[in-house]
């Protein structure tokens, strides 16, 4: 009996040894030319320092604010985005589980069961009935790597959907690090807004007694109306402010709007943003960015792809057989025994041009997924080159703005003086009260901008995901 199956060995084993290689272009990754360094023109000291994994995987620390790290940890178990993308993977390994089927032979059961019934002219009438039981199996050879490329391709796809998760915690904790700035912004600005309304009652009530005692004209007495009752209106939008950020923090942690309420009913501080970070080089900022590390998964798998699609310019090798029995009767189940068992080539020999096309739709994705691999790499640095410049510049400003509320201050207090002596005109401490208050209202934005700069430099870092990679 060997020597019937000798065939059948011998094509095996000149489709293993065929089968070693898959056809398509092999996988190499685009090397595309970066600068060594940083362009943006900067003064912090440590920004070509190399970064700090640990650091850059959990930066909101840098800011020593426990209930910003609480926010933190609230966001990554319940943001809904989150959640999303964490299904999105576990499609991705379901997608490749069917793709590796593709290596298995498939096995079919059947059973059935005829009665015939046969009539005669003589009256006489035949019964039969036949019952047939089998098991089907095939099991193609990927001899051209078709399959292979589509595992390939599916490994590539888990990759690029567990960087797709990464990429969606890294932007949800620095949105949900930037609400929590604008809450404490606000807050230190309504601070700042009320303290300055203290000082305008005061000063407009020194008015009105003044006026009322012939010492002041009408003109003074509506000046320090109109500037105490346009700081007041202010108020409002600085309330609605921080009411508007407290719910989107919460959506973000995936909690219902005005369950922050309570907590962060109680102002407190801007987070203080250090002067000097490191940032590193662009090539670390590629192997850390998951929005990159995501397009150059996504170029492997279509890369794959076209091999899968190759494939198909082959001939395909497979084996089957089948095993079965057949009888007239239950009671004599042995009756009749099929077995079969040979290989079949299958070849399209004509259609149409599809599998060429197919081929060229696969190099054209393939080439747009390296245009778009391109463009992530040069928007992360331009993500970085920006927020560089925005982070020093910040720094600047609020250094200025702190001096010019020194001024303003020392200002408005020598106007006070010279109006109490009257040797100066009630216009003159207006002014120098508005230039106090407003200065002192951009300096909140200023230290709220800073911090907000800083977390938006660690966005552009690819910062926050290294801690909860593998989901």
């Amino acid at each position: 009996m060997f020597k019937y199956f000798l065939p059948i060995y011998a094509l095996l084993t000149v489709l293993f040894f065929c089968g070693c290689a898959a056809v398509g272009p092999e996988y190499v990754r685009p090397d595309v030319p970066v600068s060594k360094d940083w362009r943006a023109g900067s003064p912090l000291e440590q920004e070509k320092q190399q970064t700090n994994p640990r650091r850059l995987a959990a930066w909101w620390q840098v800011f020593h604010d426990p209930q910003l790290t609480e926010l933190m940890e609230r966001a990554t178990a319940g943001n809904r985005d989150l959640k999303k993308a964490q299904a999105r993977l576990h499609e991705a390994r379901a997608r490749r589980g069917i793709s590796e089927t593709g290596f298995y032979p498939t096995v079919d059961a059947s059973a059935r069961a005829n009665r015939t019934r046969t009539e005669r002219r003589t009256g006489t009438d035949t019964t039969s009935s036949l019952y047939a039981a089998g098991l089907d199996a095939s099991w193609e050879w990927d001899v051209f790597g078709g399959v292979r490329r589509s595992v390939e391709a599916a490994d590539a796809e888990i990759e690029a959907a567990n960087e797709e998760l990464n990429h969606v915690l890294v932007s949800l904790l620095a949105e949900a690090a930037l609400s929590y700035l604008d809450v404490r912004t606000y807050q230190a600005r309504l601070a700042a807004a009320q303290a300055g309304l203290a000082a305008q009652e005061d000063a407009a009530l020194l008015v009105k007694w003044r006026h009322e005692a012939g010492l002041e004209d009408a003109l003074a007495l509506q000046q320090s109306i109109y500037t105490l009752e346009s700081s007041r209106a202010q108020v409002p939008n600085m309330i609605k402010g921080i009411e508007e950020a407290k719910n989107r923090l919460a959506i973000l942690l995936g909690e219902e709007p005005g369950a922050l309420h309570a907590a962060l009913e109680e102002p407190g501080p801007v987070p203080e943003a250090p002067i000097e970070t490191a940032v590193g080089t662009p090539a670390d900022v590629l192997r850390q960015r998951p929005d990159v590390r995501k397009a150059e998964r996504q170029l492997a798998a279509q890369t794959a792809r076209i091999g899968a699609a190759q494939a198909d310019y082959y001939p395909r090798f497979t084996l089957s057989g089948s095993i079965g029995i057949e009888t007239l009767s239950l009671k004599n189940v042995s009756d009749t025994g099929v077995l079969s068992l040979g290989p079949r080539v299958s070849w399209r020999i004509f259609d149409a041009g599809a599998v060429r096309r197919n081929v060229e739709i696969q190099s054209a994705l393939q080439e747009q997924a390296l245009i778009a691999y391109e463009a992530a790499v040069y928007n992360a640095l331009e993500d970085v080159e920006n927020a560089l410049v925005a982070y020093a510049q910040e720094h600047q400003h609020r250094k200025s703005l702190l001096l010019a509320i020194q001024a303003a201050g020392e200002a408005a207090d020598l106007a006070a003086q010279k109006y109490a002596s009257g040797l100066a005109d009630f216009r003159e401490v207006l002014d120098a009260q508005r230039s106090l208050f407003s200065f002192q209202d951009q300096l909140a934005q200023s230290k709220g901008a800073v911090a907000a700069d800083l977390v938006r430099l660690y966005k552009a870092l690819g910062g926050g995901w290294t801690p909860l990679a593998n989901h």
